[in-house]
């Protein structure tokens, strides 16, 4: 591997070490981190339904699958993977379909990926304005889910390419249909992409969170 490519490992290493340290001290203290990274600790909240193993393994699955773009890939591509529950979502835009099946084959070998999905289009980058306009949809619809009643305790991870909002996360059959529902109101959206795990009601029930006071008052 060249110095650069050292340089670049060591940073994504570095950069994953902080992430761990921001894990560990999230759980600190009976808090309850938000999707969005914000912290409560007398209600219920959002709350993310992975283990918090799976949650570093996502983490070190996104950091290993940046190398191996930016190794295979470059300036050439634009290309995001988001990592949820071991399965990789690619996203963005490579010059050629052998570009495409390339990327996809290499992903499905780095460690612990379970499932790839290849939403990849062939095309030219998209600009920087189109970037950006991406990023606020991405976080209208966040805004929009986290105002839905139905969905507060739930938490979805969102991703838009090029106007298309990807929604993941492990959600009932009901929650799926009302997370769409609410992202395809949002201004700006063209078509929404649904890619949950769907898990039962009974399930979702045994993930909730009580707040801290429910839990730790007297018997009566």
């Amino acid at each position: 591997m060249s110095n650069s490519g050292l340089q670049r490992v060591g940073v994504l290493r570095w950069l994953a070490a902080g992430a761990l340290t921001a894990a560990v001290l999230g759980t600190l203290g009976g808090c309850v981190v938000l999707a969005g990274g914000a912290v409560a600790g007398s209600t219920m909240v959002a709350m993310d339904r992975r283990s918090s193993g799976t949650q570093l393994d996502d983490q070190a699955i996104e950091l290993r699958v940046a190398v191996v773009i930016d190794e295979n890939i470059g300036q050439r591509g634009h290309v995001n993977a988001t990592s949820y529950n071991r399965v990789v979502l690619l996203t963005g835009e490579v010059p050629t379909e052998a570009d495409r099946s390339k990327i996809e084959t290499l992903i499905t070998k780095v460690d612990n990926v379970r499932l790839v999905l290849n939403e990849l289009a062939v095309m030219p980058n998209t600009t920087l304005s189109q970037r950006a306009n991406d990023t606020i949809i991405t976080g209208k619809v966040k805004a929009a889910i986290f105002d839905a009643k139905e969905l507060q305790v739930v938490s979805v991870k969102v991703v838009t390419e090029r106007g298309v909002v990807y929604l993941m996360g492990r959600l009932t059959e009901v929650e799926s249909m009302t997370a769409a529902q609410v992202a395809r109101g949002v201004g700006g959206v063209q078509r929404v992409v649904k890619v949950f795990e769907i898990i039962s009601p009974a399930e979702a029930a045994a993930m909730l969170v009580p707040p801290p006071s429910a839990a730790s008052a007297p018997a009566k």
